[in-house]
């Protein structure tokens, strides 16, 4: 159950670092086009995740795991030969599908495995796999890349997935089944009205702020953000009961939860491309590069809930969003000529507001509800993460490409992308490097000044939750 864990989750992380592959390939994706490639994935697996935990009561835990491992085979497989964008975003849609049928129903399965005396640090390390999932992801992927193609890196999951698909199928128990009903409605509503609203935030710099795919996009994404309140508070058995926001604590825990991600995200999507492009790191260095942020989360996390115990809620809280935007902050002035353990450094700073936040957040959103809804405290945690993931790498994806072009020399504003710039001018690498980096300092800025703000928003929410 952990492997199938590190697998869905791994995903998540290894993407961001075959940006820089899948700009340069002949399918010369637009700046728009490559955010997509990474969020299509994360943006199905955020809000299919819960209603995928439903399919398993329902229909089976054990089969809908093992249904969601084949279907995450099938879409890697997809977008590994997909002669198109296109089809390689078909095929990440169908991998986010799979990963949000495995997710939720690794726990249940393991709940239903273990002995009631073994269930909490069973829990427990089922949690740190999500952790530890994204170190493998980004060392795990920098690995399979060295080989030089972003194909490598969809292609090596599919022996994975199928070995997983046997073990599971061989040592995983059945485990009985509820008449919980679904909510298709509300599922695809979910899912329609996020794309929206992803739409008009990716497609702006390209399209322009005003143009009718923007707008409509935003528009659309208003709509259907209501029409999913209407359904979920009429329907018996909701995809995600928007009452349960009325809870200011779980409130505040989801929205803290989601401005995490969103800046961690944000970092990833950043730092894969920034490494290569401003550093001269090869791919396989570049996803160790990223292992500074990780080590207070796998050091720190156990005692998390001794310093919360000892100075409150909301102070550690407040400090892990100090924490977070102080070193976003800092990492927007890394530039070239900066050493790697300056940058490092700051990593580790982001990493121990990382660490503060999550047990933090997840004890409160668990808090919340009683013991008879602890899987929608488990579907809310995943759901808040991958939708604030999926947000944080628009928003970057979106300023990266407007400071970008504007930090070109003017003959070569043309260009949306680092590889398209360098094709149509490769003798002049350095001006093209040099906006770049540029334009990656001035995103991790205004992401850092936004985990600050909600931050500001946030922190008062759990005191009153508390």
């Amino acid at each position: 159950m952990c492997a199938c864990v590190v697998l869905v989750v791994g995903m998540v992380a290894a993407i961001n670092l075959a940006v820089p592959l899948l700009a340069a390939s002949t399918l010369h994706p637009s700046a728009s086009a490559l955010v997509w490639i990474v969020d299509t994935y994360v943006i199905f697996f955020a809000c299919l995740v819960i209603p995928g935990g439903a399919a398993g009561d329902r229909f089976g835990r054990k089969g809908t795991l093992l249904a969601g491992l084949v279907l995450f085979a099938a879409g890697a497989l997809v977008s590994a030969i997909a002669p198109d964008v296109a089809v390689v975003l078909v095929g990440r849609a169908v991998t986010g599908i799979g990963a949000a049928a495995v997710l939720p129903n690794t726990l249940a399965v393991l709940l239903h495995a273990v002995p009631a005396e073994r269930r909490g640090p069973t829990i427990a390390t089922w949690a740190s796999m999500t952790g530890i999932g994204g170190v493998i992801g980004n060392v795990g992927g920098g690995a399979v890349l060295t080989g030089g193609s972003w194909r490598w890196l969809f292609a090596a999951v599919v022996p994975v997935a199928l070995v997983l698909v046997a073990a599971v199928g061989r040592i995983a128990p059945v485990s009985p089944r509820h008449d919980r009903r679904l909510d298709p409605l509300g599922a695809v509503l979910l899912v329609a009205a996020s794309m929206a609203l992803l739409l008009g935030i990716v497609q702006g710099p390209e399209a322009g702020w005003g143009s009718p795919v923007v707008v409509t996009g935003f528009v659309a994404a208003a709509v259907l953000f209501a029409a999913w309140t209407i359904v979920e508070l009429r329907v018996e058995h909701p995809l995600l009961d928007p009452r349960l926001f009325r809870l200011r604590g779980l409130r505040g825990a989801c929205l803290g939860m989601t401005v995490i991600f969103f800046g961690m995200f944000a970092l990833f999507y950043v730092n894969a491309s920034f490494l290569q492009y401003g550093k001269g790191f090869g791919v396989l260095l570049t996803g160790l590069g990223i292992v500074p942020l990780t080590l207070p989360v796998i050091l720190g996390g156990r005692h998390v809930g001794h310093l919360s115990a000892r100075i409150g809620l909301m102070a550690t809280v407040a400090l892990a969003f100090l924490f977070v935007g102080v070193g976003l902050l800092g990492l927007s002035f890394s530039g070239t000529e900066t050493s790697y353990l300056s940058y490092a450094g700051w990593l580790v700073l982001t990493g121990i507001g990382v660490t503060l936040a999550l047990p933090t957040f997840s004890g409160v959103i668990a808090g919340s509800l009683p013991p008879a809804q602890a899987g929608v405290g488990t579907g809310l945690q995943a759901t808040t993460r991958e939708f604030g993931s999926a947000l944080g790498v628009a928003v970057i994806g979106t300023v990266l490409t407007a400071r970008f072009t504007a930090a070109l020399p003017a003959d070569l504003r043309g260009a949306h992308t680092v590889a398209q710039a360098l094709a149509d001018a490769p003798g002049r690498a350095a001006d093209v490097v040099a906006a770049f980096v540029s334009a990656a300092d001035s995103g991790l800025r205004l992401i850092g000044v936004a985990v600050l703000v909600l931050g500001a928003i946030v922190v008062p929410q759990t005191r009153k939750g508390s």
